[in-house]
């Protein structure tokens, strides 16, 4: 199994990386956290980071002066700009001081989970193949799924329905959206449906009713925990 790719994430406001890392390592990825530009260069230098997550308005730099440092320096890893700077000059200016992509704040932490795949795909790096959280390992290839390293078997539906919850961690998701993304068969079906599988598949996952994985949320769907 090929290691998860390193992302590193300078960001200055302590809660915002704590989401940032906390969705990224449950897509499978690796992450260092930085909360300046100290420090980035010795990691850079010592690590094989595939990506850079980089806010700009950072303590005692402008992350994209900084960037375009590095960019001078002869580092070439990927760059995506996380930032309220969004006017359209500003953009602009991201992308000629190296950046290869660019968010705007507010963001969805899920959009930034598929801007650094689709980022990684461009660039020839392999998305991980494994999907964590909490004790649970998923081997996507192989199709697997361990809670602290016992293996659990699921069907396909249930496989897949995991999948989903882990690709989108702390989301309410609605039961007609796990119809339209998990259920592929055109078959009309209903919330019963659902409830169905998600419960079988609770009672494959989890081994203590007080430390659920998957939980309800009444009148919603369901939400990853």
């Amino acid at each position: 199994m090929n290691p998860a790719p390193l992302i590193l994430i300078v960001e200055d406001e302590e809660d915002i990386l704590e989401l940032e890392e906390l969705h990224l390592q449950s897509a499978g990825f690796e992450t260092m956290g930085f909360l300046s530009t100290r420090g980035v260069r010795q990691a850079l230098e010592e690590e094989e980071v595939a990506l850079m997550v980089v806010d700009r308005n950072l303590p005692g730099a402008e992350g994209s002066e900084f960037v375009a440092e590095l960019r001078r320096e002869g580092f070439e890893q990927p760059v995506i700009f996380v930032t309220a700077k969004d006017r359209d000059e500003e953009v602009e200016e991201g992308f000629v001081r190296g950046g290869d992509d660019y968010l705007r704040k507010p963001f969805n932490m899920n959009e930034l989970v598929w801007r650094v795949k689709a980022l990684l795909r461009r660039t020839g790096e392999k998305e991980s193949e494994t999907l964590r959280h909490r004790s649970l390992v998923m081997d996507l290839p192989g199709r697997k799924v361990e809670r602290s390293g016992e293996a659990i078997v699921l069907t396909r539906l249930e496989f897949d329905l995991l999948r989903y919850f882990l690709e989108n961690p702390e989301r309410v998701i609605g039961r007609d959206e796990l119809l339209d993304e998990v259920w592929s068969d055109g078959e009309e079906r209903g919330g019963k449906t659902v409830n169905v599988a998600v419960n079988r598949l609770k009672k494959k996952i989890e081994s203590d009713p007080e430390h659920p994985y998957i939980e309800a949320v009444r009148g919603v769907g369901y939400r990853l925990c």
